[in-house]
Order: structure tokens, then C-alpha cells, then sequence
């Protein structure tokens, strides 16, 4: 049976690697988990969350799913931030899109993509309430980027309307809910300026 002893030998130079520049690193990894930041995060493989912020191991709490939604029945993601919120004490929650999303783009497309198209739903919806701002763009990259953009925007305020979220600032807990894009072609960060506080900032932003 193949064992993809690739991938085996690569993560052994990955581990000797950390170990040559932090000789206590994975001893001292063993014994704790104390990251300040969760991200939420898209499944392409092309997003590497820890790497394309620079984190190493146990700085960074990750949730990835296709196109980064935030949805109030999804136990999984809701299991994963609440987890991160109330044990983990996370300061920041970064919820991270990218430019040309596949599932962003599938759920443009008037074709059967079988299971998935009732979780691109929620994108489909995001297109229809911002429908009159999308037509503006003739450019069909620029229209699915904007369409990126603006799923990121509505997947922070999913974030700061759940109960977990909302419990965590009535009893003023410091949690600061972000949203960012990252470009594939250049690598780099952007943000979206969706940068909420607290409830209040929550109440007045939201959309």
C-alpha cells in the first residue's frame, strides 16, 4: 500500500528545520496552546494561513471551510470559535477571504455542482442583497473579487451575531473581529476595514 513517503520525509526537514532555529520549540509547543488570534479561513489549498501571516505553530487558531462562511446551523465552525473564545481567551478573530474564490465563482455559475451548491447558497443571497452595487462592475474579475469582498464583510458581522461572540462583550471580554482578503497573485494582505470592537461598534456597522 503506497504510504506517500513524500510527505513523510518532508515533514521530517520541516521538524529538524523549526528544531535548528528553536532547539525548545516543540517541547514548549507540547505543554501549551495560548494563541491571541483564531482565523477563519478559506479550504484552498493556495492559503496557508499560519504562512501567509508569518505565524508559527500555536500562534494561530484556524477554522477553514469552502469560502469562509459563517453560518448560525454549522456546528463546527460555531464549536471552533466558541472553543477559542472561551477557552482559549483569543484577542483577535480574523476572518480571511481571497481573491478568486472557486466557491465564490461556483456560486455564480447556473449549473449543478451537487451537495455544495446548499452551502453556496449563502453566497448566492450575499449577491442578491448587493445586487444593484455588483452591476456597476462590467470587469467579470472585478465583479467576482468585489463579490469576495463583500462575502468576507458579511461573514465578520456572522461572527459578532453569534451568541458566543456577544456573550464574550457583555461580559467585557477584549475581543476585536476582523476582516481581510488576501491576494493569491501577489501574496499580499489587505484590509477591508471592517474592524469591530464591541457590541456598540457591531450595532452601528452592522450591515
Amino acid at each position: 500500500m503506497e504510504k506517500l513517503p513524500e510527505l513523510f520525509g518532508n515533514n521530517r526537514r520541516w521538524a529538524s528545520s523549526i528544531k535548528e532555529k528553536y532547539p525548545d520549540f516543540f517541547t514548549t509547543l507540547a505543554r501549551q496552546q495560548s494563541p491571541d488570534y483564531l482565523c477563519i479561513g478559506c479550504s484552498d489549498s493556495r492559503v496557508p494561513a499560519n504562512e501567509i501571516l508569518g505565524l508559527l505553530p500555536g500562534d494561530l487558531f484556524v477554522h477553514r471551510n469552502v469560502a469562509n462562511l459563517v453560518i448560525h446551523s454549522d456546528m463546527n465552525c460555531l464549536s471552533v470559535i466558541q472553543y477559542a473564545v472561551d477557552v482559549l481567551r483569543v484577542k483577535h478573530i480574523i476572518v480571511c477571504g481571497h481573491y478568486g474564490c472557486g466557491g465564490v465563482i461556483a456560486s455564480l455559475e447556473e449549473i449543478s455542482h451537487g451537495l455544495i451548491d446548499n452551502w453556496l447558497r449563502h453566497i448566492k443571497d450575499i449577491h442578491s442583497y448587493h445586487q444593484k452595487e455588483l452591476k456597476e462592475y462590467n470587469d467579470r474579475n472585478s465583479f467576482i473579487n468585489r463579490l469576495c469582498e463583500l462575502n468576507v464583510v458579511r461573514q465578520v458581522y456572522n461572527v459578532c451575531s453569534t451568541t458566543i461572540v456577544q456573550d464574550a462583550w457583555a461580559r467585557k471580554q477584549d475581543i476585536t473581529v476582523h476582516g481581510w482578503i488576501y491576494g493569491i497573485e501577489d501574496g499580499l494582505l489587505r484590509d477591508l476595514d471592517v474592524c469591530i470592537t464591541g457590541k456598540e461598534d457591531y450595532l452601528q456597522r452592522r450591515m
